[in-house]
């Protein structure tokens, strides 16, 4: 098989390689952990791999001979209408457990179907019905056509931007809901967001930029960047999707947009405020529920036997916190309550954070240093203690 293993060639096909095999890794642990965010990453990752062979395969020397041509000519490598909403589907899987694919939801992959039988036009014309070349009479990859990767552009730019508001209206009930926001943020895939960002940015740059853009050689540098930032996100995927075991049912998570036009819609007076909020006071300072370190706000509903939405508007306007800040906010006052006791000298700070209803030592002195502007070291040296 023709492959010129020139610097470029190699280098894309190093950065192809691993693409590869993460994707099947992905997919491997997507299938043993029945896990689905995995497999939408697995699915993101390869169409990544895909979208630089054509120049791996390009630099290799396959667009000097026919049959090889005709490969990269017929065969839609690049699917620009597919990488958006397989990153936003994957967004929607990790963040949400119980999420499925709707009839509804399938609409999203139309551009990609029209383009798909598009292709299939194509290679049915030019050869099978044509003895000579029609749509490719020009000699040009018509994946690398400007409308194509105009429209493309435009395309993952969108769903970018529909995977960043779903993120933050998922941010936004995961403070309001549970007591432990900070384990279950997926912070590392707001870095997947923001080499993604990149990745567009590079190729509105990179085409304004360069007066020979159209040249296939003159476009290297950009898949090289591209490839990069690309394995980037495959090594923080597959790196976090071990690490990541926490449970999510205790959400029970729905429609994020929904439950918050709901919660945006209910009403709770004030005299319903100043009734409910020494009870729910008493949950803290007398059972200190707040010990419990999964605490979800339905729980306190069940417990004060009234609607969740009550309780959440008297967090929100009756304490003026969001929920997860409020019950850190009793664990914080019971943490210090025990090292101006002392206990700090028997037993450690992530012994005595545990004991409060933290879960974890990073979250903990996140909380510490939000509420009193000093970490538990300097907060203990400080007061003396």
């Amino acid at each position: 098989m023709l492959f010129d293993f020139g610097t470029k060639s190699s280098v894309l096909l190093i950065f192809f390689i691993q693409g590869m095999l993460f994707s099947f890794l992905l997919y491997n642990k997507g299938i043993q952990n029945n896990n689905k965010s995995s497999k939408w990453l697995s699915f993101f990752i390869f169409l990544c791999a895909m979208y630089i062979t054509p120049f791996m395969l390009g630099y290799a020397g396959w667009y000097s001979q026919k049959l090889y041509r005709d490969i990269l000519f017929f065969i839609p490598f690049q699917q620009l209408f597919l990488i958006g909403p397989i990153l936003y589907f994957y967004c929607q899987s990790l963040l949400n457990k119980s999420f499925k694919l709707t009839k509804k939801d399938w609409a999203h992959f139309l551009p990609a179907i029209a383009y798909l039988i598009y292709s299939l036009v194509i290679v049915i014309t030019d050869k099978l019905i044509l003895t000579e070349y029609y749509f490719y009479a020009d000699g040009r990859d018509k994946d690398l056509a400007i409308w194509y990767q105009s429209t493309g552009l435009i395309s993952m730019l969108f769903y970018l931007t529909l995977s960043l508001r779903y993120y933050y209206n998922y941010k936004k009930i995961v403070f309001d809901e549970v007591s432990f926001a900070d384990s279950i943020l997926f912070k590392w895939l707001m870095h997947f967001f923001i080499a993604f960002f990149l990745i567009l940015i590079l190729r509105v740059l990179l085409f304004v930029l360069n007066p020979e853009w159209g040249e296939f050689g003159s476009k290297f540098w950009y898949y090289l960047y591209f490839s990069i930032l690309f394995y980037y996100i495959a090594l923080n995927g597959y790196y976090n999707t071990i690490k990541t075991t926490l449970s999510f049912d205790v959400l029970q998570f729905k429609s994020q947009v929904t439950s918050i036009k709901e919660q945006n819609a209910f009403k709770t007076t004030l005299e319903e405020i100043e009734e409910w909020k020494p009870k729910l006071e008493k949950l803290m300072l007398v059972d200190r529920f707040y010990e419990n370190p999964s605490l979800t706000l339905s729980e306190i509903a069940n417990e004060l036997e009234i609607q969740p939405k009550t309780i959440s508007t008297l967090v929100n306007q009756g304490f003026q916190l969001n929920f997860n800040d409020f019950i850190n906010h009793y664990r914080i006052k019971a943490v210090i309550t025990k090292l101006q006791s002392g206990e700090h000298n028997t037993k450690t700070l992530l012994g005595i954070a545990l004991d409060c209803g933290f879960n974890s030592k990073t979250t903990f002195n996140r909380a510490f240093k939000k509420q009193t502007s000093l970490t538990p070291k300097q907060y203990i040296s400080k007061k003396g203690l």
